[in-house]
């Protein structure tokens, strides 16, 4: 199983907020020792990023939640490396450790003795991972960096939203920090295979991720359809841009997501509806067909689906094949059966917070409850334990 797959790695976590916290979580739960160093005042900015904060029985502790969705299995250090006695405790844990993880901006660290060019020559072997906003190079690179301005910035808010001229209609973000998320997962991508090239060569890197690149990524197939066509892709709602129909509808009592992504699928879809004609209209015959011809198909599945309750057309559809989907809330996600089969809703305890609830990472399918990593650690908890214990170097 993979969450003792790392088990022996060591990791130094100077990062804050989501990206790179996210991706030393990943690293945490695949077995890695993750030593996060904080500032003993302030420590990482998502600690205050409550309500709401899960707190102590007397109320001396708290965390927030925003902090314990990415920081489990860590161990936190308090140090000021801003100081030169900090920044030399940093630099010992940095000598026999295998990966650094940061994300300050461009030579930001370079004054306190901490950039990779300082630390290298006290670890060869050292994988030193930046995060920035903009990269290490280029005319942006001592610019900082957030998700929602690169989610503006490399093109997805151009496409995310209602159309223009509906109502509701301009830029939208996604509801979470999906550029952050996808940098720290890249990221840890980045860590793996640069681990593998070590244990070939026996030398650490460098390794330059930042959030500008992601978002521009992220356009997957959006960015496709601009290459190819020359056509920059605009806000259409719910609706794929690729498959038709597959977007949202609403029924008598409720709205159902409709997933509809080849030509046999929309023919048993056809059936079950009642309106078999459909398949055999050259106007919506193939899938191209059908996305040139949305808008007279759209009203027409939509009054069709509207005169009955959702359970009529969900069951029906599962007995033919046809992909659809719920629309959840949370409560009724965490309640699912199926992902309480995953065992994706998982309990930790924090000795002083008490039990912690939290979401199981997706690369530990199958693997025992019981080997879900420590609780997110109070700011400066694991400090005396991890500056005295003895050196391995």
């Amino acid at each position: 199983m993979l969450h003792n797959a790392l088990r022996g790695v060591k990791v130094v976590d100077l990062s804050r907020i989501l990206a790179g916290p996210w991706c030393t979580q990943n690293l945490s739960d695949l077995g890695a020792e993750v030593i996060k160093i904080e500032h003993p005042e302030r420590g990482d900015d998502t600690r205050g990023w409550g309500p709401p904060d899960l707190r102590s029985g007397d109320g001396g502790a708290s965390m927030s939640a925003y902090f314990m969705a990415c920081n489990r299995g860590k161990h936190s250090v308090a140090i000021d490396f801003a100081s030169e006695a900090g920044a030399a405790r940093v630099r010992e844990l940095v000598a026999d450790a295998d990966i650094l993880v940061e994300n300050y901006k461009a030579g930001g660290l370079r004054k306190y003795g901490l950039d990779y060019a300082s630390l290298a020559r006290i670890n060869p072997r050292l994988i030193y991972l930046s995060i920035t906003g903009y990269g290490q190079s280029g005319p942006m690179a001592g610019k900082p960096g957030y998700d929602y301005v690169f989610q503006g910035m490399g093109g997805l808010m151009s496409y995310t939203g209602q159309p223009d001229g509906t109502p509701g209609a301009g830029p939208l973000r996604t509801g979470v920090a999906v550029v952050d998320l996808m940098t720290g997962m890249y990221a840890t991508s980045a860590v793996l295979a640069a681990l593998r090239q070590r244990d070939q060569t026996g030398q650490g890197m460098p390794l330059d991720i930042c959030l500008l690149d992601v978002a521009v990524a992220l356009n997957a197939n959006q960015g496709a359809n601009y290459l190819v066509s020359g056509v920059a892709p605009k806000r259409s709602g719910n609706a794929h841009p690729n498959c038709a129909p597959y977007e949202v509808f609403a029924c008598a009592d409720g709205h159902l997501i409709l997933a509809i992504g080849n030509d046999g699928q929309f023919a048993r879809f056809c059936g079950v509806v009642g309106h078999p004609e459909w398949a055999a209209d050259a106007r919506y015959v193939t899938n191209s067909a059908r996305l040139m011809n949305m808008d007279s198909l759209r009203p027409q599945v939509a009054a069709t689906l509207a005169t009955a309750p959702r359970q009529r057309w969900t069951d029906a559809f599962d007995d033919a094949g046809v992909p659809w989907g719920p629309i959840h809330t949370l409560d009724e996600v965490f309640a699912h059966p199926q992902v309480l089969h995953r065992e994706l809703l998982q309990t930790t305890t924090h000795p002083v917070l008490g039990e912690m609830r939290l979401v199981r990472n997706p690369l530990l399918a199958g693997t025992p409850a019981s080997a879900l990593g420590a609780a997110p650690p109070l700011l400066g908890e694991h400090t005396d334990a991890v500056l005295t214990r003895p050196s391995t170097i």
